[in-house]
């Protein structure tokens, strides 16, 4: 129901806003600039879809490979003990834990190609699990707004942007991004948990989190001390390096228990055609509003608004050049990616605007198309509180970035 009103509220605050701009100002473009991105965006919701076909059918044949050789009973009892209490409704033991751990696990590392599939396949095992078949469950809504919050721990995206446009240290912008992203993870878990009435003073919660906060510490510690021209270098066949070993730990598994390997893969690829068609009408859906209301100036207006109001309140407003990106990341990625290369170009790549742009990219991700995508793929129409979840973890994170920033280059 939220996801309607937004979806509805984004084509008619266009509207006005592009009815305005035309009768106060002239502008005669407008309406056919909204009327291109529509069709623009509605090829562009087809040509991912097709284009996450490839990807997905690799990933979830790969997925099966894992659940029949064994390793993905491996990885749920291992997270188990966290996840038994993140995850009340679901049943201990149960394989959709080891789908959401590699998921989670592709998203630290940077590997979205890998994540989505693999995101999808949790969203199918878990939409087995959920009674109403229609309604996002509750184990849903905590997994989707893990996703949502964007946890990451090498953002090679963002490294290899900064390195491009002559950063000085293209690794500057590491710990900010860690520290943003987990506050907006930590705040996307307790939003979920007040709305579920789960009790995050469990021991097992504390143990499995603190552990994971000393993990991240270490190899953010181990990067910094690489040299700048050799970081990409690292992160590149490091993240690739454990892809490919978990591949390998899969097949190995199989055969140990003598499953036939290839019937496997094409079982389960079989799935990923399925799920990617499936995906199309609502990706389409999302980004054509999304591309109205970026096409009539609205997004725009709302950043001239927030700095009219900051100014009138006499805060600092080193931050707001930056501001366009952490909105636009809910909203899309490409677009936030291109707003931040434009801000490092503008302002200069070790700027602070430069790296506060680069912060609010890594702090969060795509909120609405992780919601249109996964819910979209299980048929889901009523996704509760998942919405409002997803944008106060969103909020944390942008919050964290500009206070972080401040700290760091300011």
């Amino acid at each position: 129901m939220v996801l309607n009103y937004i979806w509805i509220g984004f084509f008619v605050i266009a509207f006005i806003i592009a009815l305005i701009q035309l009768i106060f100002f002239g502008d005669t473009s407008i309406f056919p600039a909204i009327m291109d991105s529509t069709f623009a965006n509605a090829k562009l919701g087809f040509e991912l879809s097709l284009g996450l076909t490839g990807v997905m059918t690799l990933w979830l044949g790969i997925m099966k490979i894992g659940e029949k050789g064994g390793a993905i009973n491996y990885l749920s009892r291992g997270i188990s003990p966290l996840f038994n209490k993140l995850f009340p409704d679901i049943p201990k033991n149960h394989p959709v834990h080891g789908s959401m751990v590699m998921n989670i696990a592709a998203n630290m590392l940077g590997l979205d190609n890998a994540a989505t599939p693999l995101g999808l396949k949790a969203m199918k095992e878990l939409q087995e699990l959920n009674p109403e078949k229609k309604k996002a469950s509750n184990p849903m809504i905590m997994f989707l707004v893990l996703n949502t919050s964007g946890l990451t721990i090498i953002p090679i995206s963002i490294l290899v942007y900064r390195a491009q446009l002559g950063a000085a240290n293209p690794a500057d912008i590491f710990l900010p991004i860690l520290l943003s992203t987990f506050f907006s993870t930590l705040f996307g878990i307790v939003a979920v948990s007040i709305y579920q009435k789960i009790n995050l003073f469990q021991k097992e919660i504390l143990l499995y989190l603190g552990g994971l906060t000393l993990l991240i510490s270490g190899v953010i510690y181990g990067f910094t001390l690489l040299a700048a021209s050799y970081l990409n270098i690292v992160s590149n066949v490091v993240s690739s390096l454990i892809l490919f070993t978990i591949i390998i730990t899969f097949i190995l598994l199989a055969l140990r228990k003598k499953i036939n390997v290839y019937d496997s893969f094409i079982e389960g690829a079989k799935e990923g055609f399925k799920v990617a068609i499936k995906i199309i009408p609502y990706l389409i859906a999302v980004l054509v509003a999304i591309g109205v209301f970026r096409a009539s100036g609205a997004m725009d207006a709302l950043v001239d608004g927030i700095i009219w109001l900051f100014n009138l309140l006499k805060i600092n407003t080193d931050f707001i050049e930056a501001l366009p990106v952490a909105l636009m990341k809910p909203l899309s990625g490409s677009g936030a990616r291109g707003l931040m290369v434009d801000t490092m170009n503008t302002y200069g790549v070790d700027s602070f605007v430069g790296r506060l742009a680069c912060t609010f990219q890594g702090a969060t991700d795509t909120t609405f198309y992780i919601i249109a995508v996964y819910f979209g793929s299980v048929g889901i129409k009523n996704t509760r509180y998942a919405v409002t979840a997803g944008l106060l973890a969103d909020l944390a994170g942008i919050i964290a970035a500009i206070f972080i920033a401040y700290l760091f280059f300011g």
